[in-house]
Parts: C-alpha cells; structure tokens; sequence
C-alpha cells in the first residue's frame, strides 16, 4: 500500500474512532447504574404500592401528619438518624458515610383541595374541613406523591449499598409546598443549624407534558418569583342611576387593570420575563348600587430580583396615580404578601453535571432541555439561603400513549398538574426517577 494512501486511512480511522469516543459517555451507563437497576427490578412493585396508598391518601398543606409519619418510619427502617416535625410535619432523614460532600434530597409532600376525577382503583376518597370549615376533597392533583415515592425509593437503595458513595445524605420530606411556604418554615426552624449545612441542593418534580421514562432539564431560571398582591380602590358609594353623586370604585379599578398591563409591555426590558395578572376583581352587591370599595387579586411572575422590584414597584405608583386622577376618597391600599416564593435558579454546572448522568443513565434521547416556566416552586429557598448549587429537574410521568394521542389532530388533550384528572403512569415514571435521582447522586457522592 502506499504511504499516502496508508496515511489517508489512518487519519480517517482515527477520526472515526474519535466520534465513537466522543458518544460513550451517553451511551455506556455510569459504574453503578447496574445496581440501581437490579435493586429496582427486584422492589419497584412494592415501591408502586407505596405510591398507590400516598395516592389514596392525601393530606391538604400543613396536615401532612400521617404521609410525615411513613416518610419517617420507611428512613429510620434502612438506617437513617430521623428528626420530625421540623417546621411543622417537616422530616429530615441523615446517613452519615465517611468524609465527603453533603447532599440533600428534597421531596414535597402536601396534596391539594381537587376532587379526583380519575377514576383509578386507588383514587383518593379523601374529604375533609379546610381552614374555613368548608368540606373539600383532597388528591395529589400535582405528583407528590411521586415525589415522595422516589425520596423513599432512592433513600433505601443508597442506604443499602453504602460502600459506593461517601459523605452524608440529607432526606428532606417538606410540607405546605402548594403554600409557598415550607421550605421558609423548615430553615425558620433551624433546617440548617439543626443540620449539616448541604452543598448540593437537589429535587425533582413531574411533568404532564413529558413521556414517562424522559427527564427534563433547564439550565438557569427555571421557575418565577411569585408575588401575591391585593389592591383596595376606596370610592364614595351611591346609586347607579346617580353616579354624579357618588365615586364610582369599579370604573377607577377598571382602568387601573388596564393600566397595569402596560407594565410588563412598556416598563420591562422585552429581553426579560414578567407577568401580571389580575385573577380576581370583586366590587358591589347589586345592579343599581355603586359600592364603596372595589377589591383587586394579582399574581406577580418574574425571574430577577430586579424584575421583580420594578413590578412591584410600578403596581404601587400606578395604584396611587390611578385613584389619584379619579379623585378617590383616599389612597388604595396595597398589600404586598411578605412571604413570597423566589425563583428557581438551577446552577449551570450542576445542571450540565447531571445532564452528563442523566443521558448515560436513561439515553441522550431521553433527556430533554425545557423552557423555564412562570410556575413557582419553593425549592428555590434552600440554595437561595445557603449560596450553594441547586437543581430542580422535570420527570416525565404521562403514559407515552397518553402522549402520542394528544398530539394528534383533535385529540384529546393531557391534564395539566392540579387538574382533578392527573395520573401518572405509575411504574414506569418512579422507575425512571429514582434511577435518574440515585445515579446523580452517586455522581455527587463519588468517592475519591
């Protein structure tokens, strides 16, 4: 053979061996991804009936009482040190393993006020008196009891193969997350003076737009800053067919609705997000009274604090100035909900760290890169508090045929989260959470 001829080929079969080389790390599984498996075929039914008896039994925000109770006898049963009642029905779970980083796991517990319409075996029965003594229905309308599920399910199995990993693992089963408020309870509570200080914050949380058996990721923002905000207009009530005499509330807060609008369209840089709703607009009692208040309801969506800030900032003047040009009896009154929910800020290392996992764990198929979302998640105020890296990534949990069929032409459409009809197809979603959950954290915990 020639030299150049030889040359040529060589150079390509060096090239070719490079692009293989370039694609085994998503497509070889991580060291330890055998075991996950293994253990998982050998427990996952047993798993999907735990999911199935947190699904049947729902507990609203702040009630959590019996789900905090199988959280701490399911980690204290594979050898974890148990605290309770930490921040209300809050569990923390620690397993310490030799020297090495500190790792928390988060997993909400809380059920929502939704009467269940999905017509499951196992479908939540559940009725209870909420805060106004109304009785409601409660179901896990937002996957939760998943969440749950594979905290316990990912807690067990590290727990049980302790000579893969070093460091400590903190099992963290919050409550009232669907208030916004949990997370603020549990570190008001000495979350992290009680505790080891993390130096990874990690949690997941369902998808209904995703395939079971794919997880979803979002580098940076992921989750809004939400504000709750409550307007008063103070009129000068009378009767409508002499508005002359009287100040009339609901025209003023009418026009003030409309000016908000232009908050986010003429204030906020286009290049950021914002969002300003006003989902609740109550004035009056009947047809020919004009009211002497009208009561205004807004949710604030944003990602920057600065964004933030300017929002808020520009409800307020704008509130003023309004009733001040309709001549109100007196200035609005605002209110400002103190405990608001930041956003979600997924640490860009972190994030392309476990993405690396995910895709050699699941395939590179699987895993999906996602639009941030203007939802709100409390999470954020664990790496918030402790200046550390957090990720909060999506699992898929709708049935993949579920999924094909609301993609076609008139097909039917999927339940979103906190719809009455939200079911995750069980099985295949905790298997593919608690193997995507327990190979991360491996990663995180790999010993030197």
């Amino acid at each position: 053979m020639k030299p150049l001829l030889s040359l040529v080929i060589l150079i390509g079969l060096l090239g070719a061996a490079e692009v293989h080389a370039q694609k085994l790390p998503f497509s070889s599984n991580p060291p330890h991804d055998a075991r996950v498996r293994d253990w998982l075929h050998a427990r996952l039914s047993a798993w999907v009936e735990t999911y199935k008896h947190l699904h049947a039994h729902p507990e609203l925000s702040l009630q959590e009482e019996e789900t905090a109770a199988l959280v701490a006898r399911e980690l204290t049963k594979v050898g974890y040190s148990v605290q309770t009642q930490v921040g209300g029905h809050g569990v923390v779970g620690l397993l310490k393993n030799g020297a090495g980083p500190t790792l928390m796991i988060r997993g909400d517990m809380d059920g929502l006020p939704v009467i269940e319409d999905t017509g499951l075996p196992y479908a939540s029965k559940v009725r209870v008196k909420n805060d106004k003594g109304v009785m409601v229905g409660v179901m896990h309308a937002c996957g939760h009891d998943v969440h749950v599920t594979n905290l316990l399910a990912t807690a067990a199995f590290l727990a049980e193969h302790r000579q893969l990993w070093a460091g400590t693992l903190m099992i963290v089963a919050q409550p009232a997350e669907e208030l916004g408020q949990g997370s603020s309870n549990m570190i008001a509570d000495g979350l992290f003076k009680r505790f080891p200080r993390p130096d990874y914050a990690l949690a997941l949380h369902v998808s209904p737009q995703l395939a079971a058996g794919r997880v979803g990721y979002v580098s940076g923002w992921a989750f809004a800053n939400v504000d709750s905000v409550d307007i008063t207009i103070h009129g000068r009530g009378g009767h409508g067919a002499r508005p002359h005499q009287a100040n009339d509330p609901i025209v003023t807060a009418a026009h003030l609705v409309t000016a908000l609008q232009t908050l986010v369209s003429r204030r906020v840089d286009p290049q950021e997000a914002g969002v300003v709703t006003v989902g609740s607009f109550h004035g009056g009692t009947k047809h020919n009274v004009i009211p002497d208040s009208a009561h205004l309801q807004l949710t604030v969506r944003s990602y920057s604090d600065a964004t933030r800030s300017e929002l808020i900032d520009g409800i307020r003047q704008l509130a003023r100035d309004v009733c001040r040009a309709f001549e109100c009896a007196k200035p609005p009154t605002i209110r400002v909900k103190d405990n608001y929910t930041p956003a979600v800020y997924n640490d860009p290392g972190l994030t392309e760290r476990a993405v690396g996992v995910f895709r050699a764990v699941l395939g590179a198929d699987a895993v999906e890169a996602m639009k941030p979302t203007m939802g709100g998640e409390d999470f954020a105020r664990y790496a918030r508090q402790l200046k550390v890296p957090g990720l909060l990534f999506r699992l898929g949990a709708v049935a993949p045929a579920a999924l094909e069929r609301s993609r076609r032409k008139g097909g039917p459409p999927l339940p979103s989260l906190h719809s009455s009809r939200f079911a995750p197809d069980a099985a295949r979603t905790l298997e593919t959470g608690v193997r995507a959950t327990a190979n991360l954290a491996l990663e995180l915990l790999r010993k030197p």
